[in-house]
């Protein structure tokens, strides 16, 4: 049994889907502190000038501390400056006509839902256009306990995990922590992803868009493509005896 816990993120890039892909189960990590300006609640998409930021407007003055979990949406009409700023750049893009409507409606629909149900349901509608079958679960519906890598630990132990595959975002207070995972007998790896080139528009090609940018250029294919820039998951000891600046992400 082989888990991934990450953040719930908006619009997320391909390596998040790629992480979902490589596991059983896929846990939202949204019992943790939520960061104002994180991909927690923004992403980009592709421009003819470059990377143009859709951000998600939260609740934040007088909230701070707050958990993701409890972070609630301020403007409630916002899906309509995104949704057309999505219209404006992908409207000519192969497959925008094929996918676009569902996801818009979605962000219409979860625009008054608090934060974390609406990634959660953008993360869930994506994964069925790729067709990734992972069974997704969120922390904060979980009885995990401890913090960092002992709430990490808990949540694999209630899942009867025996492996764990990290984030590479992990890594510097993961591998410091390992010991946790070891007295525990849970197997962990770290993702290792080159993000690959597809078809875009508006050349040349920018990585790290969201992953809408895939789907509406690249459509069916894009499952492949995703899985076209995994490498073999990396132990601690290889992350360790990497070259600095060798694997990003």
């Amino acid at each position: 049994m082989r888990i991934a816990i990450s953040q719930p993120a908006y619009l997320p890039w391909l390596g998040y889907f790629d992480l979902i892909d490589q596991v059983d189960t896929f846990v939202l990590l949204d019992n943790v502190q939520f960061e104002k300006q994180s991909w927690q609640h923004r992403n980009r998409i592709k421009t003819p000038t470059g990377f143009q930021w859709l951000t998600v407007p939260v609740q934040f003055r007088g909230h701070f501390g707050q958990k993701i979990v409890e972070v609630q949406i301020r403007d409630r009409e916002f899906f309509a400056s995104h949704i057309k700023g999505v219209e404006l750049n992908y409207r000519r893009a192969p497959f925008f006509e094929q996918y676009f409507p569902g996801i818009a409606e979605l962000i219409r629909i979860h625009s008054r839902s608090r934060l974390v149900e609406l990634t959660q349901h953008l993360i869930e509608e994506f994964c069925a256009v790729l067709d990734i079958r992972t069974k997704i679960l969120r922390a904060s519906d979980l009885n995990g306990i401890g913090r960092r890598s002992e709430l990490l630990v808990s949540l694999c132990r209630l899942l009867n995990a025996n492996s764990y595959l990290s984030p590479l975002g992990s890594a510097v207070y993961l591998s410091a922590d390992i010991g946790v995972f070891e007295a525990a007998k849970i197997e962990v790896g770290f993702q290792h992803y080159e993000h690959p080139s597809y078809r875009q528009m508006f050349p040349p090609f920018l990585s790290h868009a969201s992953v809408l940018d895939l789907i509406l250029n690249e459509g069916p294919n894009s499952l492949a493509i995703l899985r076209s820039g995994r490498r073999l998951p990396l132990s601690p000891q290889e992350l360790v005896s990497s070259a600095p600046g060798a694997i990003i992400e």
